[in-house]
């Protein structure tokens, strides 16, 4: 049965304890696990992250699912649609290779990707230690206030 679950790299307001983990995750998950996926992490005016292909790594929860039918419910909160062109969509759905948080290789993981303009376009601002969280964007939003 291991083989067959869903797994899906969370860096943001999925992650457990923030805002959309209890609505979207909480009832369907069946397995949480700390990991890290290359790349570089951006907090976003919006009020939650967006993670792009690069150098460095962001800090994750790879959540385990049964089936999937979660994209049923994760797709539109992304404002991704798998048959759109990609630049009409906010996010990109795609596989990545994850890692425990001591670089070992984990597993093959879905990911919520989005591009650099998109990003740029939402005033992202780079978060260098691969971390966010909803007190990390309070910060931002007061740095962005206070400037």
């Amino acid at each position: 049965m291991q083989e067959d679950l869903i797994h899906i790299f969370v860096y943001g307001t999925l992650k457990p304890g923030e805002r959309n983990y209890q609505r979207y995750c909480a009832s369907r998950v069946i397995q949480e696990q700390a990991a890290i996926a290359q790349g570089q992490l951006f907090d976003l005016s919006l009020g939650y992250p967006a993670m792009r292909e690069g150098e460095g790594y962001v800090c994750g929860v790879i959540l385990s699912f049964t089936d999937a039918s979660i994209f049923a419910d994760l797709d539109p909160l992304e404002d991704y649609q798998p048959h759109r062109p990609p630049e009409q969509n906010e996010y990109q759905r795609q596989k990545i290779q994850t890692f425990c948080p001591d670089g070992e290789p984990l597993k093959v993981a879905w990911i919520y990707l989005m591009n650099t303009a998109k990003i740029q376009q939402y005033n992202g601002v780079y978060l260098p230690d691969g971390n966010w969280s909803s007190e990390v964007h309070a910060e931002q939003k007061r740095h962005r206030i206070e400037n």
